[in-house]
């Protein structure tokens, strides 16, 4: 079957390459979203097939003939006034396809310059950008669709810049009788063109993500398991100041492990939509590596939980979010989209 192909396709192409964790890559921004609907499920959330174009920007293939004409803006207050947003739209062209263009952006503000005497020589900016365009088709019965997106990145960092080419492969399954919709994502599969320095190429930041969600049949309640970066096995963090500990007393040293548990449960994120009217849906997620590296064992924080909710009113879908990170706080999310086709009819 064809589509299997394109699922043995999808897996070749990301196990080519080895990614890398945490701080090890370049333009991680790209993993940043700024759909509320998707923050407030985990921050990651690829396995739901409706109108929301907000969920193309992680997986292209859920791009559909519904989503032609949507205009979708999403927007972040971020910590140390960091701000980012995205904005997409779609165009669905029969035969052909789905399409979509959109922006992804990321504004660190403004920095003092100085020497290194302290003297202050004037300001500067930075910031972060990816332009990309998505596409997506079904197969003959329709349960199946691909898609795929290409971006280029612009990184302008004070005196260093950088430019890049990212790409996403996609696959998912959607089951409208039963409600069930499972997808296969490769994200930031590329290369930086330009490097910040001479002869340094650094890694994109490369994901497998998987997902699987269904909505319960007598319930008006769809819940979602997603696997992340399943590209790599091991993604824990241990802190370097507390991986051994040497008892003052007897001099016995104790090395910090994470078990065989831990080290799983940092892959998934388990996540809710309680759909009360088709007007108006809760939302909630648990994202246990958030958990499991931003939490503080002195104090309590609510790190790795997100909530939310999804509002319609008129031709406007209305979406907050809030992601609880750390004991310092969290980020609220906004989100608006709408079809400008509902305007001009």
């Amino acid at each position: 079957m064809n589509y299997c192909k394109y699922a043995a396709l999808l897996l070749l192409l990301s196990f080519q390459a080895v990614a890398q964790i945490g701080g090890s890559n370049t333009y991680n921004f790209l993993d940043l979203t700024a759909a509320a609907r998707t923050a407030a499920l985990g921050g990651t959330f690829i396995s739901v097939k409706d109108n929301d174009l907000n969920l193309a920007l992680q997986n292209p293939s859920l791009l559909n003939p519904s989503m032609d004409g949507e205009l979708a803006l999403g927007a972040v207050s971020y910590f140390g006034g960091i701000t980012y947003g995205d904005a997409a739209f779609a165009v669905d062209k029969k035969a052909v396809g789905t399409f979509m263009a959109s922006i992804h952006y990321v504004d660190y503000g403004s920095f003092t310059e100085t020497d290194n005497t302290a003297a202050i020589l004037g300001s500067f900016k930075a910031s972060e950008y990816a332009f990309s365009l998505g596409w997506a088709h079904p197969f003959a019965d329709s349960l199946f669709s691909i898609g795929a997106q290409i971006r280029f990145i612009d990184s302008q960092l004070y005196l260093y810049n950088s430019y890049g080419l990212a790409g996403d492969i996609s696959a998912t399954y959607y089951d409208s009788e039963r409600e069930w919709t499972i997808a296969l994502v490769a994200r930031n599969i590329g290369s930086q063109i330009k490097t910040y320095t001479p002869q340094n190429n650094e890694p994109l930041p490369l994901e497998v993500m998987a997902a699987a969600s269904k909505r319960l049949k007598h319930v008006p309640f769809r819940f979602t398991i997603t696997a992340r970066h399943l590209e790599q096995w091991d993604i824990s963090y241990i802190d370097p100041t507390t991986a051994t500990v040497v008892d003052p007393i007897t001099g016995q040293t104790t090395y910090t492990t994470i078990s065989f548990g831990d080290k799983l449960m940092r892959h998934f994120i388990f996540s809710g939509e309680i759909l009360l009217s088709k007007n108006f849906h809760l939302r909630v997620a648990y994202n246990d590596e958030q958990k499991a590296e931003m939490s503080i064992p002195t104090a309590s924080s609510g790190a790795g939980w997100s909530f939310g909710f999804g509002l319609k009113i008129y031709h406007f879908q209305l979406s907050y979010g809030r992601a609880i990170y750390s004991i310092a706080g969290g980020s609220n999310f906004f989100s608006l989209t709408t079809n400008i086709h509902d305007f001009i009819h």
